[in-house]
Formats: C-alpha cells, structure tokens, sequence
C-alpha cells in the first residue's frame, strides 16, 4: 500500500458518516484545523489560503486526468460488452440451426442423415434392457428388473429430494441474494452488488478481482461483499465491471463452458435448482436474413410433414417431375414410381 493510500480507509469512514457529502466532510476537516492547530496563523497572513490552493491545484490535474482515462475506460467496457452482445446473439442464431428453434408453440428439430444415425446409436446404448447386462458372481441370477427398477426410482426419489432444498432460480436463471443479484444464460453470468453507501461511488472507491476461479468484490476499506471460488472457469480476458449511477457494481462474467448452468457464482452460496431454469427461447427477429430463411424453412417442412404434406424439397421435385411429365406427353409414366 501506497503512503497516499494507508489513510484511505480512516477517510472512507468519515465520508461516509457525513450525509452532506464532500461539503460537510470539508467544514469538519477546516473545523479541525482552526480549532486544534496553528494552521490559519502559524505561517503567517495568506500563508494558510496558499497552501490550500497549491493543494488543490496539484491533485486537481491528477484527478481530471484520471476522470477522463476512466471515461475512455468506461466507453471502451461498454463498447466491448455490446460486442460480446452482439456475438452470443450470433452463437445462439448457430444453435439454433444445431440443435431447435422455439417460436411460440413450435418446436422444430432437424438432422442430417449421419447426425440421426450417430444420435440413434446413443439411444440404443443407453436404452440397452438392464437385464441383458452381464453381473459377475452369483448375484447374476437373482438380480430382476423390476428390483433394478425399484432401485433406480428409489434414487431418483433422493435426487428430488435433494433438489426440492435447493433455490427456485429468479427470472433470470441465476437467484436473489441478500447481498447481490445474479443471471446467467449459457454464456455468461452477470452480478448486480448494490453497494450500500451514503455518497456516489466511483471505480476508484472499490476493490474488485476477478480470477479464473475466484471472485473478490467490495468497497475499498471494507470488508468484501463477495469473496469465494466459482464453481467453473471464466474467462479473464472478456470478464468485466463497472459501477452504475454510483450506487451498483455490474460484473460480468464469461464462462469457459457454454453448455452448462451454473447452480451458485461462489461455491459458498446457497444453490439453485437447475433442472428448473428457464431459458428464453430465440426470437427469429433476432437473426440475420439468410439464418432467418433458412429457419422460416424448417418451419414450414416440419408443418407441412405433420399435414401429410410434401415439404419444400419435394415439392420443388414434384414440380419438376410434373412440368417434365407436360413436355413430353409421347412417353408412358404410368408404371413410374416417383419417391
């Protein structure tokens, strides 16, 4: 710690006993020196007022240097946090594609021919009838499905149990604490900590690190209001705070693993059921044009499949067919099959 920092906390608990702000905390300090010291005539007529003024004007250029370095900070946060924005709303357009698109109440999931292969492998493995499994020594012969079915359902039973203690999660998948708020989607955790205090906090007044499994946060003088380990990795480089309106700290934090929900931020916190999150499905206005078509397709081949009907491919071969069929009325296609 730096000598201009070792009072920072002694000065941090009187600002903070002083509801006037700045204003009063300076009638206290010159109340001080008028009452208890020589300060106004110990250096002679003026002597006191100079010394002031060259005070000020000396941490006066400091600390418009550094309120400008944390706007061009704050702007560039900013700019980088729409980015990641703009770039999780693009990952998400992808999956779509991969995996399902939810609008309203249609749910459409298309794969290719090698993918429902490689997917109807998995089922079959895991579907495999557990008396068909092997079990060595005796207790082969007398192991039954319904006793392993008891079994698994007396375990699900537990698991339920188990997840009944745990915290509903909020509307943002995450929960409300007592001393912060967290969301999350699959790709990043986002903390509001209202920072209770009587005066504007600016990024200087506060201690935040964030560590690829570790999170301390609070203000400068005080004891942390998050201090704990995560309960997976992030990413240093596209993590990021700032203080908003001088009265909250927004961390944001990128997870490393896309494809899991986090049940805490910090493994000493309560956990939430994440079996009950709630993901908001994609909106088509989301995506750009070409995404766009091409999930307005699949949309309308899953309709037309569940009506009987043929979907946009093989109308398209229908229609070829059908105008081949036209300029060629010499030829017999009553024994064609056409699939």
């Amino acid at each position: 710690m730096s000598k201009e920092e070792q009072f920072d906390g002694m000065l941090l608990a009187m600002a903070q006993q002083h509801e006037g702000g700045v204003q009063d905390l300076l009638d206290t300090i010159f109340s001080f020196l008028a009452r208890k010291t020589d300060f106004y005539t110990g250096g002679g007529a003026g002597a006191a007022e100079k010394l002031v003024t060259s005070k000020f004007e000396k941490y006066q250029s400091t600390a418009m240097q550094k309120y400008e370095d944390e706007k061009i900070q704050k702007l560039q946060k900013e700019k980088k946090h729409k980015e990641r924005i703009e770039k999780k709303r693009q990952e998400e357009a992808t999956a779509l594609l991969r995996n399902e698109v939810d609008i309203g109440d249609d749910k459409i999931v298309e794969l290719t021919d090698e993918q429902a292969e490689k997917l109807q492998k998995e089922i079959d493995s895991r579907h495999t009838p557990i008396a068909e499994t092997p079990v060595p020594g005796p207790s082969t012969s007398s192991t039954s499905l319904p006793e392993t079915s008891e079994k698994m359902e007396a375990v699900d039973e537990e698991e339920d149990e188990a997840d009944n203690e745990k915290l509903k999660p909020n509307g943002g998948n995450g929960a409300d604490l007592s001393d912060y708020r967290w969301t999350q989607t699959l790709q990043e955790v986002e903390i509001r900590v209202p920072l209770k205090s009587t005066f504007n906090v600016r990024p200087r007044d506060v201690s935040v690190t964030i560590g690829k499994k570790h999170l301390t946060c609070g203000i400068k003088g005080q004891p942390p209001i998050i201090d704990g380990d995560f309960p997976h990795e992030v990413k240093l480089e596209e993590s990021t705070w700032v203080i908003e309106d001088g009265k909250t700290l927004l961390i944001n934090l990128e997870k490393v693993n896309k494809m899991q929900w986090w049940a805490h931020v910090v493994t000493s916190d309560p956990e939430i059921n994440t079996k009950k999150v709630n993901p908001e499905p994609s909106k088509l206005s989301d995506l750009d044009g070409e995404t766009r078509g091409l999930v307005e397709k699949m949309m309308y081949d899953q309709r037309q499949k569940e009506l009987g009907l043929p979907t946009s491919d093989e109308q398209k071969k229908q229609d070829v067919i059908k105008k081949f069929m036209e300029q060629h009325p010499e030829m017999d296609f009553s024994k064609c099959k056409f699939n």
